[in-house]
């Protein structure tokens, strides 16, 4: 996979975790992919650890807030980032 594919394919789950989130957490979501695609190809998988803590996050404050529709989506796209991930060898597959 090229870099720019890989910062492509990132921006973009990114962007569906951000469409996602809730007023507070957007903004989080917006500057790490604003980081992804701005910073060198070097610096993705640390992007990938970050956004899947908040991911992880933002699941967490959807289920405490009982809002399953906004968990179910939030768990969709945090599975992707994890596949993309693993696929992309930017994580470890455990």
């Amino acid at each position: 996979m090229t870099q720019q594919y890989l910062i492509g394919e990132l921006s973009v789950r990114l962007e569906r975790l951000q469409g996602a989130a809730r007023d507070a957490a957007m903004g989080d979501v917006e500057t790490l992919r604003r980081q992804v695609e701005t910073r060198p190809v070097a610096g993705l998988a640390a992007a990938m650890i970050m956004a899947l803590a908040l991911a992880d996050r933002l699941c967490w404050d959807s289920l405490a807030r009982g809002d399953l529709v906004a968990f179910t989506s939030q768990a969709e796209i945090s599975a992707d980032l994890r596949l993309f991930g693993v696929c992309a060898r930017l994580l470890e597959d455990d």
